[in-house]
């Protein structure tokens, strides 16, 4: 069943999805499709007018899922190549996250953000892997405007430093937490945001003994809470 993204109205499709219903998948009339509000509720549903503007459908149930019982939240510095932090927030709402929150640090090589490809980006994903809960996305802030705002939950810093690396988030992280992860640009944190991160309450932790790229750490950060809650 095909599944489309309504936040407001329970009665016909935003125009993108209603253009794609019908243009591109050819439903008309009568057709089955479901619907999520992005907010846990699912609605099965009937196209009651195959419009490409104003596909409208009729309610047939409608199936509603809790949140999880923890949260992602990934603080990352946008890569210099934007393809690749696109790419980080289509696979992480495939694999399950909460919240993104995007910021600039010292070696930030991208200073400029704009949500809406990413926002419609995380949509997609979200209704290609036919979930009912549409993650957060945060505009970017300086990482000393970020860092006050994150006072609670499990916080983490991903930093594989020259000498002894600290525990692996795997291990750190505990079970049913709400956890936020801070990933570094491409040209890693500067001595003094380290510092800071970790006065304001930011355990360092690794991701492995390899050098990762930013949106292969950011991923791997998601993936690592994610596994840590599976039940096995």
């Amino acid at each position: 069943m095909h599944l489309f993204y309504q936040p407001d109205s329970i009665s016909q499709l935003t125009e993108d999805d209603s253009r794609h219903a019908v243009k591109t998948l050819r439903l008309g009339a009568g057709d089955s499709i479901a619907v999520t509000n992005g907010r846990g509720t699912r609605f099965d549903a009937q196209i009651t007018k195959a419009d490409a503007r104003q596909c409208a459908f009729r309610i047939l149930d409608e199936q509603y899922t809790p949140a999880r019982p923890f949260s992602v939240r990934i603080c990352v510095a946008p890569t210099k190549n934007i393809d690749r932090i696109e790419w980080f927030v289509e696979k992480a709402v495939e694999l399950g996250i909460e919240r993104i929150s995007f910021f600039f640090g010292q070696h930030s090589e991208r200073r400029v953000l704009k949500l809406e490809r990413l926002e419609k980006i995380a949509i997609a994903a979200m209704k290609q892997s036919l979930q009912s809960w549409m993650p957060q996305l945060d505009e970017a802030l300086p990482l000393e405007k970020l860092l006050p705002t994150i006072t609670e939950g499990q916080r983490f810093i991903a930093h594989l430093p020259a000498d002894a690396p600290p525990e692996h988030l795997f291990s750190k992280a505990t079970i049913n937490g709400s956890y936020t992860v801070l990933i570094g640009p491409e040209g890693d944190f500067a001595p003094a945001e380290l510092s800071a991160a970790q006065q304001a309450g930011f355990a360092p932790v690794t991701l492995g003994s390899n050098r990762l790229r930013t949106e292969t750490a950011a991923l791997a950060a998601c993936q690592i809470l994610n596994l840590k809650n599976t039940e096995l």
